[in-house]
């Protein structure tokens, strides 16, 4: 029986509660739900990090463990997913409660898809990297950084309901479609300047937009954020 499964069991559900262990009851789940998100968090940020680590140093061993490690995050966003089941199916949270339990479940599975793009980079570097490096890959670390950065700060945000935090990381999220376009830009160039490094080229286009990706998750992250804090939905520029 996995660790969630044990601390959320369901026989404990039929004995009769009263309002204030019911309210401490909640508050565990609510917590232990809060602490699986951030574990989670970090393991999808630290995926996205060694991702990029394995291109820039020509590390295909450790694009393999990122690869690897992608199970294990597909697993914990099942944990999770069942926890939330469970809290909604037992508690009858309040409204703020229910609100972090809908933006949990929400966020949870962008958080898997981030890991994704994380595991399609590594992939993409276990065979760039047997072939010449093409570029210094400057601006991709930049891009990286700036999207676990990015990633970091709105799991910050999550944590201490924070929606001015959130917003301004919404609108960080220009500078890294501006950084994606340049390096889009720069690796057309390449390839007319020279046809034989088009392969590598159009792999390192896919790994840039991997990273733009990111950027767009997150996005949605802090929209989440926002509405778990005031009970708003901006996605799409509605306010409502």
């Amino acid at each position: 029986m996995s660790e969630l499964t044990h601390a959320t069991s369901h026989e404990r559900y039929h004995r009769p509660l009263s309002g204030k262990v019911m309210s401490r009851e909640i508050d565990a789940q609510l917590n232990l739900l809060r602490d699986r998100v951030l574990l989670l968090g970090g393991k999808t940020e630290d995926a996205v990090h060694r991702a990029m680590l394995s291109l820039t140093t020509r590390d295909s061993e450790l694009a393999r463990r990122v690869c690897d490690d992608d199970k294990q995050i597909d697993q914990m966003e099942l944990e999770i997913d069942r926890l939330s089941v469970e809290i909604l199916a037992a508690e009858q949270p309040a409204e703020h409660d229910l609100r972090l339990v809908v933006s949990v479940a929400k966020i949870t599975p962008i958080l898997e898809r981030i890991a994704d793009h994380a595991t399609s980079i590594a992939e993409a570097a276990i065979i760039l990297n047997t072939e010449p490096q093409i570029d210094s890959y400057v601006d991709f670390s930049h891009m990286a950084e700036m999207a676990a950065g990015m990633l970091r700060e709105a799991l910050n945000a999550f944590t201490a309901e924070d929606s001015a935090a959130s917003r301004e990381i919404i609108a960080r999220d220009l500078t890294l479609d501006t950084a994606y376009g340049r390096v889009f830009d720069g690796l057309i160039g390449r390839m007319i300047r020279d046809p034989a490094s088009a392969n590598g080229a159009a792999r390192l286009l896919f790994v840039a937009k991997h990273i733009e990706r990111i950027g767009d998750y997150v996005k949605d992250i802090c929209e989440l954020n926002v509405y778990l804090t005031e009970a708003v939905f901006i996605k799409h520029g509605a306010v409502h």
